[in-house]
């Protein structure tokens, strides 16, 4: 019998056994090496790279974390190394890795936290900005913007959401971007940009009105490259998540004003900033949704390890012996398989429709897994008891991070009524499916000349 791969240690064999046939040799061996990265090198690392963001506000975004420089020099030397640009729909620049070999590889970056993902270049939004990069960026935006990020040189911000503005409908947004001779002039309010005040974020990719009269509102607007140097650029604030900033990278208040930028700055084309942040955020949805699986498996671990703790007893019992604990540890299992079986289905989709082909499976994994994942959370606080709500454990953290993501990308009503929209346009089909079986079911009655009893 052979030796299973490490990752059912990780997730389950079950789950394994439906995927395993649609990896190929180089996935697999892939996962197997960054399994071995992530036990071996960033999980020990985790807590020195924590320490190494400075407590001083002056130098707290300021800061480079030498460890994660040095697990990012050993990942590459280990081909870990943009994972989740597969080169099926990137050959230029992608790794010949799927979207579902890749979602595997991003429950397993999850469960070890921030730096695990950047270790491996990646983390958001840069994967989301190189992906627009790499599908609609001229040659030229590639060589100046895109290689530094695939390099790991540079970061970088994906600046849409607006202050004052209900942005979870984009057609909403507000920012002006309008052509000026030979250069395009940017003014707006942004907020909750992440990583924009980051020190090594060098390039923003900004989405504002630049048609706001055009009589098709999923054209008025427009995509703009506006370094992050360039006059106007105002970094007003890092905004907080629970009381969390989320150092050395947050998320930022950031005012254009009166920002120029060259013509060739402009992304695909006018009017195509719609189409292009659709096109960006189907896979970036999943890749969340993946390693929130990783975050509830983690805090699962965590909770088993709490309640199963002698020196935890109460009233003379295991923490598990009391009331519901066995229970709710039975349902975080459940609900994290299930949940893995969702996202790796619209990651399958995906790699067989693209994203647009897969817009229900993404939005049905998008409302449901983060609401999954907070409530694992919720229970393994409850075993930890305070300790489970304080800066000594990880699970506050992580779930103000996953709390966002109930917002981030699309509120969860968005994607709720769009899946319930979709299931509605089924009514008038399941309707006539409904009256032809009626009619074959009197045909039959009939025929026997029996009299239906219902």
């Amino acid at each position: 019998m052979s030796t299973p791969h490490p990752i059912v240690a990780l997730t389950s064999s079950s789950s394994w056994a439906l995927i395993e046939d649609k990896f190929t040799p180089f996935g697999k061996e892939t996962l197997a090496n960054l399994i071995d990265f992530v036990q071996n090198e960033v999980l020990p690392a985790t807590k020195l790279a924590h320490a190494q963001i400075p407590t001083n506000p002056e130098t707290r975004w300021k800061t480079e974390r030498p460890i994660l420089e040095e697990l990012k020099a050993k990942a590459k030397k280990r081909g870990l190394w943009n994972l989740f640009l597969s080169k099926a729909h990137y050959p230029e620049h992608g790794v010949p890795l799927t979207n579902l070999e890749y979602a595997v590889m991003a429950e397993v970056l999850g469960g070890a936290g921030h730096i695990a993902s950047e270790a491996v270049n990646c983390s958001a939004p840069d994967t989301g900005n190189m992906e627009v990069l790499a599908r609609y960026g001229s040659p030229a935006q590639q060589k100046k913007w895109l290689l530094p990020l695939l390099n790991g040189e540079i970061r970088s911000a994906f600046a849409m959401t607006e202050r004052f503005v209900a942005s979870s409908d984009a057609t909403n947004i507000r920012t002006s971007v309008r052509r000026e001779g030979n250069e395009i002039v940017i003014n707006g309010h942004k907020w909750w940009i992440s990583g924009a005040g980051d020190a090594r974020a060098k390039i923003h990719l900004v989405l504002g009105k630049s048609d706001p009269n055009n009589e098709k509102k999923y054209h008025q607007q427009s995509i703009v490259l506006v370094p992050a140097d360039t006059p106007g650029v105002k970094i007003i604030r890092p905004m907080h998540v629970f009381g969390y900033d989320d150092a050395p990278e947050g998320h930022w208040e950031v005012i254009y004003e009166n920002v120029r930028v060259p013509l060739d700055n402009l992304v695909l084309g006018w009017g195509r900033g719609f189409e292009i942040i659709q096109g960006r955020l189907g896979p970036g949805r999943i890749h969340h949704c993946m390693r929130s699986i990783g975050v509830a498996q983690n805090a699962l671990n965590l909770m088993i390890q709490r309640v199963t703790d002698p020196s935890r007893k109460t009233f003379g019992k295991y923490l598990f012996e009391h009331g519901t604990v066995v229970a709710d540890i039975a349902h975080c299992r459940a609900e994290i398989e299930g949940a893995r079986l969702l996202v790796l289905s619209a990651a399958l989709q995906i790699d067989k429709y693209k994203a647009k082909g897969a817009m229900k499976e993404i939005a049905i994994a998008k409302f449901v897994v983060p609401t999954m994942a907070l409530n694992v959370l919720d229970r393994a606080m409850q075993a930890f008891g305070a300790e489970g709500l304080s800066q000594d454990q990880e699970l506050a953290a992580a779930y103000a991070g996953l709390r966002t993501l109930r917002l981030a990308d699309g509120p969860d009503a968005v994607h709720i009524q769009q899946v319930g929209q979709k299931e509605l346009r089924r009514a008038k089909e399941l309707t006539e499916q409904s009256n032809a079986l009626k009619k074959k079911q009197n045909a039959l009655l009939q025929k026997w000349n029996v009299k239906a009893h219902l």
